[in-house]
Formats: structure tokens, sequence, C-alpha cells
């Protein structure tokens, strides 16, 4: 896989300590053409399957072979365009595939995809993976969780902090595959990065266990794939009762 200049690249993987199978995908894109890097830059996916032991592993992979299938595929110039469309055609294949299997109704993912071109960031949201920023040690997240409990700290019934614990904090209210239309979650406008920003795409088998200090340290290592490794730990020795999966790129 080409890498250009410009980024730090570091992603891990890990099934957990209580899974049998590893449910979540990523992936990292480039385009083969200079010319087509310089209009649609750097795409990053992060992906998270429910829906059973095959149902959630092929949710998951059928949303990261498609967004990235059409957006490097896509004419649009407008990049926020090309990956709200990309997600709709990936929340339709996965639900034209849970209808020729029926054994896999209730499939789905969530999906998060981040786009890098130069210094502008592009992103779609659907779910509760996460995008971080993370900027001169300071951690801010950048999507919101689409589940009932981020529904009720949305309206002031319950605190972040309280949250980050509630019981029912996996219960999602989006996701690629349920319901009859997705309308992602995308900025309105890019957001401009800095040297030295680190991004983070991450499941909730992250996030779910390693508290936000913990995310905001890691992402200050001299390398990033020794971050990764620190994280997937931590969250292992913390129980790891998920699949662990994250991506991490730092502006160069």
């Amino acid at each position: 896989m080409r890498i250009r200049p410009g980024i730090e690249l570091a992603s891990l993987s890990d099934v957990g300590c209580q899974r049998d199978n590893n449910e979540d995908r990523y992936s990292y894109w480039e385009p083969a053409s200079d010319e087509e890097f310089e209009k649609k830059g750097r795409l990053a996916i992060v992906a998270d399957g429910m829906g059973g032991y095959e149902g959630g592993q092929e949710a998951s992979r059928i949303a990261v072979e498609v967004v990235e299938e059409m957006y490097a595929a896509g004419s649009a110039t407008d990049l926020r365009q090309l990956l709200t469309e990309a997600f709709q055609e990936a929340h339709r294949r996965i639900q034209q595939h849970a209808r020729q299997h029926p054994e896999l109704h209730g499939m789905g993912t969530t999906a998060t995809a981040v786009v890098l071109r130069g210094k502008q960031l592009f992103y779609a949201h659907v779910g509760d993976s996460r995008l971080y920023l993370i900027r001169e040690g300071k951690l801010s997240r950048l999507t919101s969780d689409h589940s009932y409990v981020g529904r009720l700290v949305e309206h002031g019934v319950i605190s972040p902090e309280d949250a980050e614990k509630h019981p029912q904090r996996h219960i999602l209210t989006s996701a690629l595959g349920a319901g009859s239309e997705i309308l992602p979650e995308t900025p309105d406008n890019p957001i401009g990065l800095q040297s030295g920003d680190v991004l983070l795409l991450c499941t909730d088998g992250l996030w779910g266990v390693v508290g936000d200090g913990p995310i905001q340290a890691a992402a200050g290592a001299k390398k990033l794939s020794d971050a990764c490794r620190d994280l997937v730990e931590r969250a292992r020795d913390l129980g790891g009762p998920d699949n662990i999966t994250l991506q991490m790129l730092r502006v160069e």
C-alpha cells in the first residue's frame, strides 16, 4: 500500500478478550494517480459490524469495501457529497445482502470515514464508532454517538460523563443496513488541520473501556504504531469485552 508523504499512519485491530471473532473492519486508500490524489486526498475508514457471528462480519466488510469503491469511482468534486453517496450505497447493499441471505436479517454496521485533502478534513459518520482530534495535547471528539444514550446527552437528560458508563450506551439509533434511509453525519465545511494534529478513528471496543486521558496521552507517542499497541493493550487489560479497532493519522 502506497502512503504519500504528509502523514504518519498506524492501524490495529484486535478481537479482544471475550469475543470469538472480529466483526470490525478498517481500510486506508489513496488514488494511484497524483492528479486524482490532488482532487480526492486520502480515505480512512473504520466499521464495527453487528448482527451475529456472520452478519456483523459481512456488514462491516461490505461497508468498508463499498465506501472505498464508491469514493474512488465518484466524479463529484464535492467530497462531502461523495462520502454521503458512498455511505448511502453501502447502506443499500447491506440491506440487499440481508434480503438475499435471510439468516443474516438484522445485520448492520457503524461506519466512520475521513478524507484528508491537503490540510482539509472531511468526514462522514453513522453509529457509535468515533473520530477524535488531538491538537497540542488536547483531545476533542468530532462525531456524535448515534445511540439511545447519545440522544439522552443531546437533550440534556444525562451528562457526557454519565453516558460513558451507561448500561444502555451500545443501543444504536442509526447504523448502515438498519432502517429505510440513512443520512450520515458530515460537517457543513471541511475542518482545517495543523501540522502535528492527530486523528483517531476507533470502535467502541476502545473508547468504551479506555478513557479520554489515556487516548490523549497516547497520541503524543513518538511513533503512532506504539500508540496503537499501547491503547489495545490497555483495552485488553481492562477486560477487552469487544473487538478493538483504531486508525491514527498524524499530519506532518
